[in-house]
Order: C-alpha cells, then sequence, then structure tokens
C-alpha cells in the first residue's frame, strides 16, 4: 500500500518507523516543521515527502494531528482524498470532536473514513522520541459506524497487527471519550496535581518506583492536552468529581486517626484493583 502520514511526532513517527521496518508499504510523510522532515528521510522512516499528487495515489491516511488540526487539514485535502478512493484514520486521543466532522467530508467526497486511537505513548514526543516498537502489545481503538464495510476492517486489521498492535477494540465516540477520561486524562490531571506539593522539591534520595509511576505522565505537551481535555470536559470533569469524593474518607480517617477505617479503605483499594485486572 502507499500510505501517507500527516504529522511526524511521536505518534505518527512511530507508525512511520514500524511501517518502513515491518511492513513493504511505503510512506509519504508530512509535517510543518522541516527539520523533523529531514530526519525523517535521513533516517528511512518515510520514502518521500508527501504532495498533493502522492497523496491521490495512497490507499490509507493517517492524521496524526490535534483534533482541530485534524479536521482542518481534511478540509483542506478532501478533495484529493476523494480522488484517491483511499481510507482515511484519525488518530486523535478524543473521538466526539473529530468524528461527525470527519464522516461527513468523507461522505461527501467519496472516500472512507473511520476513527481510531491507539493505546500506546511515551511522555516525551517529538519525531526524535518516536519508535518502531512502540505499538508492540497495544490496543489500536477504531470507531467504525454503518458506513464501514468489512474489507476496510479487514485491511485495516492487517496493517495495524502488522506494525505490533496486539487486537484491535471497537467502540463509539462516545463510549470511547468516557473511558478514556477515566483511563488517560484523569490520570494526567492527577500526576500533575501530585507533583505540586512543595515535599517534590525535597524528594532526592527518598524516592522509587511508586513516585516514578505516579508522576512519569506530569511530563506533557500542555497546549495538546488542553485541547483534549477541553474536547472531553464533561466527561473528565465527572471522573474528577469522583476521585475528589473517593479521596475525602482517606483524609478523614487520617484525621480521626482511625486504623480500622484506613485499613478498610486500602482493601477496598487493593480489591477494586485485582477486579478491573491488568498491570
Amino acid at each position: 500500500m502507499n500510505i501517507a502520514i500527516i504529522g511526524l511526532g511521536l505518534i505518527g513517527g512511530s507508525y512511520a518507523k514500524a511501517t518502513k521496518s515491518r511492513t513493504l508499504h511505503t510512506v509519504y510523510g508530512f509535517d510543518l516543521d522541516s527539520e523533523v522532515m529531514m530526519f525523517a528521510r535521513m533516517t528511512g522512516a518515510v520514502d518521500k515527502p508527501l504532495t498533493d499528487e502522492l497523496l491521490t495515489e495512497c490507499d490509507l491516511v493517517l492524521t496524526a494531528l490535534r483534533p482541530a488540526a485534524a479536521i482542518k487539514w481534511t478540509e483542506e485535502h478532501a478533495e484529493l482524498l476523494g480522488k484517491a478512493k483511499c481510507v482515511l484514520v484519525d488518530i486523535c486521543g478524543v473521538k466526539r470532536a473529530v468524528v461527525g466532522k470527519m464522516a461527513d467530508l468523507a461522505a461527501e467526497h467519496g472516500y472512507k473514513y473511520i476513527g481510531g486511537h491507539p493505546m500506546a505513548g511515551k511522555e516525551a514526543g517529538g519525531f526524535v522520541n518516536a519508535s518502531e516498537s512502540l505499538f508492540d502489545g497495544a490496543s489500536m481503538i477504531l470507531t467504525p459506524d454503518a458506513a464501514t464495510d468489512l474489507p476496510t476492517l479487514e485491511m485495516l486489521k492487517n496493517y495495524f497487527t502488522d506494525i505490533g498492535f496486539a487486537h484491535l477494540t471497537f467502540s463509539n465516540p462516545d463510549e470511547h471519550d468516557r473511558i478514556i477520561a477515566y483511563t488517560s486524562q484523569l490520570a494526567h490531571i492527577v500526576s500533575g496535581a501530585y507533583v505540586k506539593s512543595p515535599t517534590a522539591q525535597k524528594r532526592r534520595g527518598f524516592s522509587a518506583g511508586s513516585f516514578r509511576d505516579l508522576t512519569r505522565v506530569a511530563r506533557l505537551d500542555e497546549k495538546m492536552w488542553t485541547e483534549l481535555m477541553l474536547d472531553n470536559r464533561e466527561y473528565l470533569a465527572d471522573e474528577l468529581r469522583i476521585l475528589i469524593e473517593n479521596l475525602k474518607p482517606y483524609l478523614k480517617a487520617l484525621d480521626d486517626n482511625d486504623p480500622d477505617a484506613l485499613c478498610a479503605l486500602l482493601k477496598e483499594g487493593r480489591i477494586a484493583k485485582a477486579s478491573a485486572g491488568g498491570n
């Protein structure tokens, strides 16, 4: 296949590197940063810079951009996508803010579209941190709709598993955003709030795995996460309220010097983690 990747940051760059190292597909890349484009060519992550002419020859297009930018790029190139009769997959971290407009553009111009979101990442962004192994063992979420056909899903399944994904997870935009508010966005808020304690500046020599695990995702691109969080603000605010309410009994047990209450709360957390499964 001819594959176009729009945006060669951590995620788009990892798609490019994984595709070139693990498949025989041709990759055309585009990024606004000319140095990134040069580096991507030098490292073999892309075969050629994407042009309008090459876009019309593509079978698959991945937009690895923030939601507003992904919609803008698609609006500007919808006619060319229609000429290509390709499949477009956005890989934005929220879906409700993107899928409706993207699906309308696809229907109007005659190409196929499906929303996507790779469950993989790092705290450090940019092409320099992209890796061909970033998606190894991860889940690729897709949000098919009534216009999605089986051949398209089969093609995408083959492609995503070829570059390292363990499996596909199917969802709809509302379910995706509701769950991702808890599994991803809330964790970034908690991490950012946790490291604001004055004690964080005195922790050297006193921290180990627990500190690293809880603070890792505080290293983030604040502009990107602001857009994602505000696009999903209702569900994220709901999860934050639940967390705040769940913390209050722990504070009361400490203030009351109540070992039974504290032990019960800790046990409840342990059991909840066991029932949730995973690492």
